[in-house]
């Protein structure tokens, strides 16, 4: 299902944000061109365990498959003319350097338009174009930083950053998404565009929710005012393994959740949302007892028994295992590589020709001939 054949996206960047914001769009079937320079490319290429990897450390495969990997030196004279010919041939150029890097090396979207006036160009920054914060550096921390989201999701003083990135795919996902509006209008007009997408205020978007709260009470909410308000819970049970439960606003979950944990007496005590809110603090410490008495397997049933919205907390190493994931065929294999198919489906289809993370320069040749075939070169 190439929903973008015929599309041509051209890369130039590294780490998460340009890359991923291209692999989105490559993943819908549209021909991605990464354009790295011959020393070393992408710098996540270089997060490999052991130079016999290829440059495929596991950040850089997560986030440049269904790509094609061109190796040009654009800083010098002939890398800058090969780039060009690519931009004559291309619908949408991501680029997500510092504001000004582009325009003293050549690939401005000034400077790009006058080559291809159809051309989509999608420019991703830590902080935007400008202002006082323009020429700082930007990486996913900071992003989560600045934009209040860490604030929502750190309680104590320990230094050290869990999870995966979240500022870094953010942005990619609202740039990617910018850049198919641009296409569509670009049906209608002709007319290329320049898409500006920045780190900070993705993640203020991603962040809308308790951004809203404080706009409309006028203070920020508690650190467990969402958990309270869907009545969400992180449960361990007698055997260490952890659930989650959301019974959201509809009494009909709760009451059910009564019946399961043999506490018929709670639905009166607890007999509104109101109620339950006010009281999650305390109802999160009996419910912490009261699955510690038996074991996450045995709770399950109960809880699917009853209709009542849970699932098991997985470990990354045992998602693809699950039978619900098995059976959405969610993981795939190309080769030695394994990764997630992307989550939207059209017309029950996902499947595109699948092309494993690229070689360091691996179809420069390739590349180099089509341009040369269709004149730009």
């Amino acid at each position: 299902m190439r929903l973008l054949h015929g599309v041509r996206v051209l890369e130039v960047g590294g780490f998460i944000t340009g890359p991923l914001a291209a692999m989105i769009l490559g993943e819908y079937g549209a021909d991605v061109i990464k354009i790295e320079r011959p020393d070393g490319g992408d710098p996540f290429r270089s997060h490999a365990k052991d130079a016999g990897a290829g440059g495929l450390s596991p950040a850089f495969q997560a986030h440049n498959r269904n790509k094609r990997s061109i190796a040009v030196d654009y800083g010098k004279p002939d890398g800058l003319k090969v780039l060009h010919a690519l931009v004559k041939t291309a619908d949408v150029f991501i680029n997500n350097n510092r504001p000004g890097v582009a325009d003293k090396m050549g690939f401005s979207p000034a400077q790009l338009r006058q080559l291809n006036a159809r051309l989509i160009y999608c420019a991703i920054t830590g902080f935007g174009p400008d202002g006082p914060y323009a020429q700082r550096p930007a990486f996913d921390n900071v992003g989560q930083a600045l934009s209040g989201w860490m604030s929502r999701h750190r309680r104590d003083d320990d230094p050290r950053v869990v999870g995966p990135a979240i500022s870094d795919p953010a942005t990619s996902y609202y740039a990617a998404s910018a850049v198919l509006a641009a296409l569509f209008e670009r049906e209608r007009s002709g007319k290329g565009r320049l898409v500006e997408v920045n780190m900070l205020e993705a993640t203020i978007a991603l962040n809308l929710e308790p951004l809203t709260y404080y706009f409309t009470e006028g203070e920020p909410a508690p650190l467990y005012q969402r958990g309270g308000a869907s009545q969400a819970y992180n449960l361990v049970c007698k055997d260490g393994k952890c659930l989650g439960l959301h019974m959201s606003s509809p009494d009909k979950f709760w009451q059910a959740l009564c019946r399961v944990i043999e506490r018929p007496d709670w639905a009166t005590r607890y007999a509104t949302r109101a109620d339950r809110v006010k009281h999650y603090e305390s109802i999160a410490v009996q419910l912490k007892e009261v699955f510690a008495r038996k074991t996450r397997a045995e709770w399950m049933a109960r809880l699917e028994r009853e209709d009542v919205p849970f699932a098991p907390e997985l470990g990354v190493q045992e998602i693809e295992h699950d039978p619900q994931v098995k059976h959405l065929r969610t993981v795939y294999s190309l080769g030695k590589i394994k990764a997630p198919h992307r989550p939207a489906k059209v017309d029950g289809s996902r499947e595109i020709d699948f092309r494993p993370p690229p070689g360091l320069g691996e179809h420069t040749g390739e590349i180099l001939a089509e341009l040369r075939e269709k004149g730009a070169l």
